[in-house]
């Protein structure tokens, strides 16, 4: 397993590198090939923020926790990844077994606002791959992910929806039509 360990906010002194390393180096029994893994160590006030991405064939596996002390934080990540592994090791095994179809799609275009004062303006954009996948392919990863929504390229339709967590624990999907 290739760890690699950044910081924010932070230097990364050489016990804390090894000590993140080591720690989620003990994913590495959960996976046949050699995968990579980012750790990202971030300080904000007292707050000791640790974050692990583990991409495996087309999955993303991340977890993030917070606590007062970068060791606690880093140890309570690699639990929170541990539990993720195990409740969803068969659906992960069976979407590994799955040979990953890339997409790429064209480049996106840039965002031009005429931005008034009280106006909310776009701070962040993110650009990933999207992958052709099934629903339930989708809302595993959705899940994987910690977030409330996924954009993914259906299988089926071979169109972009959107699949996400309801108020209720449930899923809705968006399916866009052009008009």
């Amino acid at each position: 397993m290739k760890i690699t360990v950044s910081g924010k906010n932070i230097t990364v002194t050489n016990p804390l590198k090894e000590y993140a390393e080591k720690k989620v180096g003990k994913l590495e029994r959960f996976f046949e090939s050699d995968v990579e893994a980012q750790v990202t160590l971030n300080v904000e006030k007292d707050r000791h923020i640790v974050e692990v991405t583990i991409p495996v064939n087309g999955i993303i596996l991340r977890g993030e926790t917070e606590t007062h002390d970068m060791y606690s934080s880093i140890d309570l990540v690699v639990d929170k990844l541990e539990k993720q592994i195990e409740k969803y090791k068969t659906k992960i095994a069976r979407s590994v077994r799955k040979s990953p179809l890339k997409f790429n799609g064209g480049a996106a275009e840039s965002l031009n606002f005429i931005k008034t004062e009280n106006e909310p303006k776009v701070v962040r954009v993110k650009r990933f791959a999207i992958k052709p996948m099934d629903l339930e392919e989708a809302v595993l990863q959705m899940d994987l992910l910690g977030h409330d929504f996924f954009v993914f390229s259906n299988s089926e339709t071979n169109e972009v929806n959107v699949v996400y967590r309801r108020k209720d624990g449930n899923y809705g999907l968006i399916e866009p039509e052009l008009s």
